[in-house]
């Protein structure tokens, strides 16, 4: 009798375990998903330029990633600076790109996204900018001593997770930059086709006109002069 009741204590203390565990994965996402950095997408429109600002402390990796969803040729102007005005990257016409760097200083970091070479066309751009690791996904564990076998799985799925999330972002972002040019080219070939029958028609009504007029009586009109 006593031995079940020690296997029925150790069995519920096995399932909090692996309850807490699984919290500690799901606040680990949350974490992630909150703590770290901004990820927006946003639209500039045709000369205009907008900066974001980040505060970062000295040593924190940081990593900023965009990409140009719609608009033009799809590309934007980058440039991103340290809280001294110090420039750390800068491109022109990107379509897409990624800059990792560390900070030096304790500051507010600003970058910058510009299309002020545009005339017309606006842009809808999408960037993701990391700041410092992930947090440790067992915050009150001892690291010491090895992993569980729970913890382990738990460790990777929690790295699944992370990248099932990436791959969906960037699938979304190209589905929309596809959807983008589906719908443009849609739009040019409708203005064609509509420029082509007006264009027929004047033709035809052109021709219509011409070929009356080759068939047509010419009144000729006398007039008597007097002396």
């Amino acid at each position: 009798m006593n031995h079940t009741g020690v296997s029925f204590w150790l069995s519920v203390s096995s399932m909090f375990r692996s309850v807490k565990v699984l919290l500690q994965v799901l606040w680990a996402q949350l974490l992630c998903g909150w703590v770290l950095g901004s990820e927006l997408t946003f639209e500039l429109p045709d000369n205009a330029k907008q900066c974001f600002y980040e505060d970062i402390i000295i040593g924190t990796k940081c990593t900023l990633e965009f990409q140009v969803v719609t608009g033009g040729h799809y590309d934007v102007d980058c440039r991103l600076e340290d809280p001294d005005g110090t420039t750390l990257y800068k491109e022109m016409k990107k379509q897409y790109d990624s800059f990792t760097f560390t900070a030096a200083k304790n500051g507010t970091y600003k970058f910058c996204f510009s299309n002020e070479f545009s005339t017309f066309t606006h842009k809808t751009v999408y960037f993701d900018f990391q700041v410092g690791d992930d947090p440790p996904l067992f915050p009150n564990e001892n690291r010491v001593t090895a992993l569980t076998q729970m913890e382990s799985a738990c460790v990777s799925i929690h790295e699944a997770l992370k990248s099932v999330i990436d791959y969906q972002t960037h699938f979304r972002l190209r589905e929309a930059q596809g959807r983008s040019r589906a719908e443009d080219l849609n739009t040019r070939v409708a203005f064609w086709s509509i420029g082509e029958a007006v264009i027929l028609l004047v033709v035809s009504i052109s021709q219509v006109v011409l070929l009356r007029s080759f068939f047509s009586d010419k009144k000729t009109t006398m007039t008597r002069v007097g002396s």
